[in-house]
């Protein structure tokens, strides 16, 4: 007999009548992880919502630890063992790390003026943080630690609640190799004490190092469960989008045209002597570790940040001085790393972000058409197959891959010549991915010059035609598609 910790039994979910989850099984042994895969808009954060106590099931049964359970809240589920990370982290910038991971639970002292114990507070959280095997003193704050280093901070506030289930929504989405290395080794930790890991990932490459089972979620159903060391990507991609994807990074060439995006010796506070150069036609790479400098030279490119010293050339033009009203004018777009901060509107209707940028050119004497506005983004939601039943939705209701491509409409509705995608499939899923491929794939046929930066070196080197590496803010070579092999870009990176 399994030894089951969780057992989700014919699960299902609706809103407004709209079924998001439909008769959902998944067992997860004691001290394993359970790898929870799918599209997003599959259903992955509504089950695990649904196991974390945040929302409730509208049908079927819940048995943790071999008793059925319903849990009233949040609280509830994480009082009986269950806690999640998700990928905004819940943590105070400006507390220390052992008064975030005792807060509201810290322990008291005094017997008639009570205040905390901070030196219990202190020692437990070193404690915690010995066993993940995390050098780092529990009265530093917050604020001054590292993405990797705030993540190993969650996993300890949630094992302080003596967590039986964790479960972690895309863990690794913005580590480095150094620090995912680290993140499986404390994940491996954790399987030996015998805690479960329910692991949320697009990253499909990292399912052979770390999954134990996995179960794929397809339009809100479960499609298959696999033993993780024999499944291999293309099946698990065939059950994902119920279609097989071949050749993802299928690039199609075209003859590269003029320049039309140049730095020279470009300088900021985050980046020195940066020259790079973009031509029609081409979708140029821009690779480095987190911090190299790589978001910073981008935005300093579209008018976001301040250039210091150096000069860019637009269309052969020379400016010292560039912001983002130039840049706009000049048909240059930018895909931020960050599209629900700062891509998106995500409180206002699709329509509203497709249109924006360009209601100079839709629309005479600033009086808004509502009947164009809706023509114009049900086009390129159309085009660029944005699954949503009206443009009037919000964007935040939206998928992270549906969101992207709202992003890619509003540049696409505003002409623009040149692109600049910093990491353009962050967070989406295998299918989303393909199709914004095909859309920059259609962009440089037609003439257009895109420059990429990506965390991803398969995903740069399938798709580019050039590609520059970076580290401590400055160019350190520059390989074509070629010359171009992961070993060779990490080694300049480095």
């Amino acid at each position: 007999m399994q030894d089951y910790i969780l057992q989700i039994k014919n699960v299902s979910k609706s809103f407004s009548g709209v079924y998001v989850l439909k008769k959902v099984n998944m067992n997860v042994k004691r001290g394993e992880v359970h790898v929870v895969v799918g599209e997003n808009g599959a259903g992955k954060s509504t089950l695990m919502k649904i196991i974390s106590g945040v929302y409730q099931k509208d049908e079927g049964e819940i048995i943790f630890e071999g008793k059925p359970v319903s849990f009233r809240g949040a609280g509830d589920a994480l009082d009986k063992g269950i806690s999640i990370i998700h990928q905004e982290f819940n943590l105070l910038p400006h507390r220390t790390i052992g008064q975030n991971i005792f807060l509201g639970r810290e322990p008291i002292k005094g017997r008639f003026f009570k205040t905390i114990d901070q030196d219990i507070v202190n020692r437990r959280s070193k404690e915690l943080l010995d066993f993940l095997g995390v050098d780092i003193d529990p009265r530093t704050k917050v604020y001054r630690l590292g993405i990797a280093q705030q993540q190993m901070v969650e996993v300890a506030k949630a094992l302080s609640f003596k967590s039986k289930v964790l479960i972690m929504d895309e863990p690794t989405a913005t580590l480095t190799q150094k620090e995912i290395v680290k993140l499986f080794n404390m994940i491996e930790r954790l399987k030996n004490e015998g805690v479960s890991i329910i692991y949320i990932s697009h990253r499909l490459e990292e399912l052979k190092h770390i999954a134990d089972t996995i179960t794929v979620l397809r339009d809100g159903e479960m499609v298959g469960t696999l033993d993780g060391k024999d499944a291999s990507i293309d099946e698990i991609i065939r059950l994902m989008v119920g279609r097989e994807i071949k050749n993802q990074y299928k690039r199609e060439y075209c003859v590269p045209g003029e320049e039309v995006l140049r730095t020279e010796n470009l300088c900021s506070l985050r980046f020195k002597d940066v020259n790079i150069s973009v031509r029609r036609g081409e979708i140029v790479g821009l690779s480095g570790l987190v911090g190299a400098g790589r978001t910073e030279v981008a935005k300093s490119i579209f008018g976001y940040d301040i250039i210091e010293k150096g000069c860019v050339y637009f269309y052969g033009k020379k400016y010292n001085k560039v912001n983002t009203k130039l840049t706009t004018r000049l048909k240059i777009g930018f895909l931020s790393e960050d599209r629900k901060e700062e891509g998106t509107i995500i409180e206002m209707p699709m329509k509203y972000n497709i249109t924006h940028a360009s209601l100079k050119r839709l629309f005479k004497n600033n009086i808004i058409s509502n009947k164009v506005e809706t023509q114009v983004a049900t086009k390129y939601k159309d085009d660029l197959n944005i699954r949503t039943t009206s443009v009037n939705k919000l964007v935040k209701l939206l998928s992270g891959g549906n969101q992207q491509k709202v992003v890619v409409a509003k540049w696409l509705c505003a002409a623009c010549d040149i692109f600049i995608f910093d990491e353009p499939t962050r967070g989406i899923d295998v299918g989303a991915k393909a199709e914004i491929y095909e859309i920059m794939n259609a962009l440089v046929k037609e003439g257009k010059a895109i420059l990429m930066i990506s965390s991803d070196l398969p995903e740069l080197i399938g798709l580019c035609d050039r590609i520059y590496t970076m580290k401590d803010g400055r160019i350190t070579g520059e390989f074509t598609k070629d010359e171009a092999t992961q070993e060779k870009i990490l080694s300049y990176c480095v």
